[in-house]
């Protein structure tokens, strides 16, 4: 499924999927698989793109 939450969160802080790749220590192409559902991140990973996009993980991961 795909996760649209995360890249308008990303978005909205004018972030590029490469800056929050940057930012949570992974690659561009990781970020990119998550958003389009092909990727299912660690709760470690999840956790730290919550932090850097201010989110909870109820509002990008969990329905």
């Amino acid at each position: 499924m795909k996760n649209l939450r995360i890249k308008a969160a990303r978005a909205a802080l004018d972030m590029s999927q490469g800056d929050l790749a940057k930012a949570v220590g992974v690659t561009r192409q990781t970020i990119g698989m998550i958003e389009a559902g092909d990727y299912n991140p660690t709760l470690n990973l999840c956790i730290k793109i919550c932090k850097v996009l201010g989110k909870t993980l109820d509002e990008l991961f969990w329905e």
